[in-house]
């Protein structure tokens, strides 16, 4: 397949740089507004000459061959706005990267395209979506390596890495941060983190595998979200997973192997202290860890999987 110039949107900047490791051209468009979506990529991420980024009002100008909605905003109203009638009937692709809201189960998705394709992050994602009339695949996490960091465990604490846990309540688990952080040394870094205790602020993007790799253990109170980009990072560097066993993360993390899950908050409590009492026990984990996305979540089948669905969009 020749490379394709593709429009998508500066959602998320870790998935953007594990998708911009495709063989394609990548086109962003951005705001001096600064409003989600399109505010500019910055420098925390080293990103390649395969993305540019283009001001929005000038998008319409463009040619694509294709486009990849991230966002219900994009999607629904955005494109209505700032794509030309041409540009909104290109082929197309929806990333879902979440679980369905309000209702678990029966919520239809609003990307209702016949010959478009919705790509969903996680079997558990897929399997609780409506997907309705549109053709769903399920594309998991593809997480570049970091060379030179290498997993020690030598700090006895827990990392959490969640932005705007504060705000963001019950669903992403700041009740149970809390609780556990009672009886286990807690740490916690992501945007507005310094709301909690125990919070570092942000940490930059590609210094965050560096960061957490000191630590003993990585522990998610997440209630109902998708699987985690930081938490396969997680795992990449060589990190033991502790936290709550719900959406897809059962069937990453075998207890007992790479981490631990449950959803009985005092026993995840015992098994942190027994990882900060036992270091030889998490190095232990976070090698099963390691393997496990080494051979689930490298960038490899990621890149391969995404060209897979470019050439069925293609056909």
């Amino acid at each position: 397949m020749k490379p394709l110039r593709i429009l998508t949107w500066h959602v998320h900047g870790n998935y953007l740089y594990s998708l911009s490791r495709l063989p394609h051209e990548f086109i962003i468009p951005v705001s001096d507004d600064n409003r989600p979506g399109y505010s500019y990529l910055g420098a925390k991420i080293p990103w390649g000459d395969n993305i540019r980024m283009v001001p929005v009002n000038q998008l319409s100008e463009l040619d694509f061959d294709c486009v990849i909605y991230q966002s219900r905003q994009a999607y629904e109203q955005d494109r209505l706005q700032i794509l030309n009638p041409v540009q909104q009937k290109l082929p197309s692709i929806y990333v879902e990267h979440n679980p369905p809201e309000p209702h678990p189960t029966d919520t239809r998705h609003v990307f209702q395209v016949e010959h478009g394709i919705l790509v969903h992050v996680t079997q558990y994602n897929a399997l609780m979506w409506d997907s309705g009339i549109t053709p769903a695949t399920i594309i998991e996490h593809g997480v570049p390596e970091s060379p030179g960091i290498t997993y020690g465990g030598e700090l006895a604490k827990g990392i959490v890495v969640i932005n705007n846990l504060a705000s963001r309540g019950r669903r992403v688990g700041v009740d149970i941060y809390e609780k556990i952080q009672q009886s286990v040394p807690l740490d916690l870094i992501g945007m507005d983190s310094e709301r909690l205790n125990g919070g570092l602020g942000e940490v930059k993007n590609m210094d965050v595998p560096a960061c957490i790799a000191h630590y003993r253990f990585f522990f998610t109170p997440i209630r109902y979200a998708s699987l985690g980009l930081s938490l396969v990072e997680a795992m990449m560097v060589g990190m033991p997973v502790v936290g709550i066993a719900a959406t897809e993360l059962p069937h990453v993390i075998q207890n007992g192997v790479n981490g631990y899950v449950s959803n009985r908050p005092v026993e995840l409590m015992y098994v942190c202290n027994e990882l900060l009492k036992d270091r030889k026990l998490a190095l232990q984990w976070g090698q099963a860890a390691q393997q496990t996305a080494r051979e689930r979540f490298n960038i490899t089948r990621f890149v391969a999987d995404w060209e897979r669905v470019l050439l069925q969009l293609r056909a």
